[in-house]
């Protein structure tokens, strides 16, 4: 038997559906190579794979179980405490490849994190660098962010200092006068960036990567405004809720265009402006200005300011608004004349039914192309339709729970092999181009559950689809248990059929 028979075989039943547990846990012996890391970072796993990989000796299988996307996270715990610390670095990560939305963690696991003492026992890594891996991995829910402030482990009370601004007031009072001194220190050095004169007194001290950061979140004296203008650093003041109303006048008449734009959105504008603005020479300017009276709020006009300009083509990661306008103001958007609200709508994944029916058969294509990426009661026909349409969408699209998994057959000609990949899964097919130009086309052709165990045997010792049939779910238990018998033995061929 060739090592690339092998390898195919082995790769495809780790990927099998139909694998029960005793054929998987083989797949965790050394013998298995990659094989069983792709299984424990690739796919969905029964109950008692999981437990035999959180406990497996090796390392690289823990590691990679860590970062699977498909099982619940919760099942995961043990990993937070692992003795390597190059495994609790894999969860505190995230999922690999990062999609574009992810789910966050347990608050258990989170605590676990956060309130370590230590990096592990390989001493690879420290309890902080595993939580700055956390930190970007976008698996901390808003929640969770919020309920720090009140909790009852004073390290993350401390933590909760670190995002002064999202505070509410009553929060940030009991921080400065919490009981545990090292909390109440940290809120002390945080609550300078609400305080205008203090702001300035920093400012000069901040390395100049933050000071956008600054000049565009905190409260500015006037002075600093002031130095703004005269330093031509207006981009951040057009964005800043704390900007005074006297600066945002000279802002919206600013010779460059962009900067008008920005202040144009602004929910607290001034009506005069609002008029003026509209009637601006450039056309990105009086778009946003005709978005009034929408934008009535700091959630509003976030929820607005994250589509607009992205393009149908956007694949920014799919995150939680700090606060999230009304469903009557989701719905109004939806039912705007304005292409940007109605975008604005279908990006909202609380949109009702009818009106998601409505933004399915919208005339403006980001409009659905927002609709079928970020609502979870978006059409199965929609999400095929931009599957086919939007290439740069297809790796999201397909970790949907609705997207259709019949009813594709008419793609089996498509000039695009990832298209004709698609068709070519559909179990409704009644024959599979197994003999196809393109290898991902072969390899899910010979995947499909519609070929009888016969015809699988014919394509297992094929390269061509080997790996496909292998992972056919139609392929019988004590099949996959005899390739393994010759993958893990490196045995010369397979064994008959009825072996």
């Amino acid at each position: 038997m060739s090592d690339s028979l092998r390898e195919l075989w082995l790769r495809g039943i780790a990927l099998n559906p139909a694998a029960p547990s005793d054929v998987l846990i083989r797949l965790l012996d050394r013998a298995a190579g990659e094989a069983g890391q792709l299984m424990c970072e690739g796919r969905d796993l029964p109950a008692a794979v999981i437990d035999a990989a959180l406990r497996h000796p090796a390392r690289a299988i823990r590691g990679h179980l860590a970062r699977n996307r498909h099982i619940d996270p919760a099942l995961l715990a043990p990993l937070a405490t692992d003795p390597s610390g190059i495994v609790r670095a894999r969860l505190a990560g995230g999922p690999h490849p990062r999609p574009r939305w992810v789910r966050p963690l347990p608050d258990d696991i989170l605590v676990t994190f956060m309130t370590s003492q230590d990096g592990g026992e390989d001493g690879m890594l420290t309890e902080n660098e595993i939580v700055q891996e956390l930190s970007f991995s976008r698996q901390i829910p808003l929640s969770f962010y919020r309920s720090m402030a009140g909790h009852g482990h004073p390290g993350l009370r401390e933590r909760a200092t670190w995002r002064w601004q999202s505070l509410t007031p009553a929060q940030r009072e009991a921080l400065l006068h919490d009981p545990d001194p090292a909390v109440r220190e940290a809120a002390q050095e945080s609550s300078w960036e609400l305080v205008p004169e203090a702001v300035e007194a920093k400012l000069p001290s901040i390395g100049s990567l933050s000071q956008p950061f600054v000049l565009g979140t905190c409260a500015l004296s006037p002075a600093l405004v002031e130095q703004c203008f005269a330093d031509d650093a207006v981009h951040p003041l057009a964005r800043n809720r704390h900007t005074p109303a006297y600066a945002l006048a000279r802002l919206a008449r600013h010779p460059e265009p962009k900067v008008r734009e920005m202040v144009a959105a602004r929910p607290d504008l001034e009506p005069d402006l609002v008029a003026e603005l509209r009637e601006d020479r450039d056309p990105d300017v009086r778009m946003r200005a005709r978005l009034h009276p929408f934008p009535r709020t700091w959630a509003e006009y976030r929820a607005i300011d994250r589509v607009i300009g992205h393009g149908p083509d956007c694949t920014c990661p799919i995150t939680e608004l700090p606060t999230e306008p009304s469903p009557e103001w989701f719905a109004a958007c939806a039912a705007s004349e304005e292409p940007v609200l109605r975008r604005v709508a279908a990006s909202w994944p609380g949109l009702p039914t009818a009106l998601v029916e409505t933004l399915a058969r919208d005339d403006d294509e980001e409009v659905r192309i927002r609709l079928a990426c970020l609502h979870p009661l978006a059409p199965p026909h929609l999400l095929l339709d931009v599957f086919v349409t939007s290439p740069v969408h297809r790796p999201h699209l397909l970790t949907l729970c609705n997207f259709p998994r019949t009813g594709r057959t008419h793609l089996i000609n498509h000039p695009d092999p990832e298209v004709r990949s698609l068709a070519a899964a559909d179990p409704t097919l009644p024959q599979p181009p197994v003999q196809d130009s393109d290898e991902s086309v072969r390899r899910a052709a010979a995947a499909n559950p519609v070929l009888a165990p016969e015809v699988l045997e014919a394509l297992l010792p094929d390269p061509r689809t080997a790996e496909g049939a292998a992972a056919n779910p139609s392929l019988p238990v004590p099949r996959m248990h005899a390739l393994l018998d010759h993958s893990l033995n490196s045995a010369a061929l397979p064994p008959a059929a009825g072996c």
